[in-house]
């Protein structure tokens, strides 16, 4: 089973959105388009795996759709993309304009239940207090039989402090808060305690688990295919699996 995500699974990949990463915070383009392409790639072969079919005339909602370097990637697969993001700067800051974009709180989605065939989430679930009342809230405009992917960065991994450093953070996120902030002379994007929190792979599972859908699977984001077996070994996967990927389908309604 998902035979067309794990061939993209490859150790090239995985090398050159390392790479990429380099490039957040200073030229965010050069992150964010080879991620975009990256994710509406993964979709559509998660979607074909576990529906039989892509994105081609599906309704898709990204939560916490940023700048909107997504929304050309998802155009180029005819999927019917809506991004929602709570921050004004930031859906201006890359100077795209999305049609159909919406502000608004993943915490508390503006849509009706049953919305979505697809709804999804990259790197937002470690910037906001309540992620599990976001997952839910994924789960509740997802249409039955639809897929929720959530994507987020572990906290006790290499990335977790963001940009504050690949190890200060394992001594505390307030001291690479500080420690960040006197090298640099600002504060960093993303504040530890106000926009960025530590998010376990451990509960991120559970979360899936107990959730009112199927679990189908659960890999590292970034890891070629043959690492994926981290996700299974407890206490491990905190610090290599890096980014946590849960992918659920929402149950059917009885008797539909």
């Amino acid at each position: 089973m998902f035979r067309r995500t794990r061939r993209l699974a490859t150790l090239a990949r995985s090398w050159s959105l390392l790479r990429a990463i380099r490039h957040e915070q200073d030229a965010p383009e050069l992150f964010y388009r080879p991620l975009a392409e990256d994710t509406a790639t993964l979709l559509d072969a998660l979607s074909r795996d576990a529906t039989g079919s892509g994105l081609t005339g599906r309704a898709v909602l990204d939560v916490g759709g940023g700048p909107g370097y997504f929304a050309a990637a998802f155009a180029a697969r005819d999927a019917r993309y809506v991004p929602v993001e709570p921050s004004v700067g930031e859906m201006a800051a890359a100077g795209i304009c999305v049609p159909g974009s919406v502000r608004g709180d993943g915490q508390h989605l503006p849509f009706r239940d049953a919305s979505f065939d697809l709804v999804y989430s990259s790197n937002v679930a470690e910037h906001v207090p309540s992620p599990w009342a976001m997952a839910e809230e994924m789960l509740r405009v997802t249409r039955p039989g639809g897929l929720v992917v959530l994507s987020y960065t572990v906290w006790l991994g290499p990335f977790g402090g963001h940009e504050t450093g690949l190890w200060e953070h394992y001594v505390g996120g307030e001291f690479a808060r500080r420690r960040y902030a006197a090298k640099h002379g600002r504060e960093p994007k993303n504040v530890w305690g106000e926009s960025l929190f530590a998010v376990s792979a451990a509960e991120g599972l559970r979360w899936a688990r107990a959730a009112d859908a199927e679990l189908l699977l659960a890999f590292p984001r970034y890891h070629p295919a043959w690492a994926w077996w981290l996700v299974r070994v407890p206490v491990l996967r905190e610090f290599l699996v890096s980014n946590l990927v849960v992918v659920l389908r929402k149950r059917e309604i009885a008797g539909t």
